[in-house]
């Protein structure tokens, strides 16, 4: 059962405080290794990549346009120390915690590696 809800705010503050306890991150890849990222509902000409705060909210978006991916786990520290510079580099805003709408907070990979200090 999720604990995802139609609050964005929450959920984005469950996504910090769950990857800190289980130190780990959920998001999406196919068989070729392509990472899922979509075009931002919220920053024109943007793109995010969406992430999950565990296994089960991840996999359940594997289906329909996205049944080809599956949900791949990211250790933490790898996420906020490689992923956030990488994806600021290359201009993709992350998505935490989705809801089931797909409805969730887009963040500068800095503004999302700032609530782990």
């Amino acid at each position: 059962m999720t604990k995802l809800t139609a609050d964005i705010q929450a959920n984005c503050d469950l996504f910090v405080t769950e990857t800190k306890e289980t130190l780990k991150v959920w998001g999406l890849c196919n068989e070729e290794g392509d990472w899922l990222s979509v075009d931002s509902s919220e920053f024109e000409n943007s793109e995010v990549m969406p992430f999950w705060s565990n296994e089960a909210d991840a996999k359940h978006h594997c289906a329909d346009e996205w049944e080809e991916f599956h949900a791949v786990m990211i250790p933490l520290d790898v996420f906020v120390e490689d992923w956030m510079i990488t994806l600021s580099e290359d201009g993709v805003l992350v998505g935490v915690n989705w809801n089931e709408q797909l409805e969730g907070t887009e963040l500068e990979p800095s503004e999302l590696a700032k609530r782990y200090l």
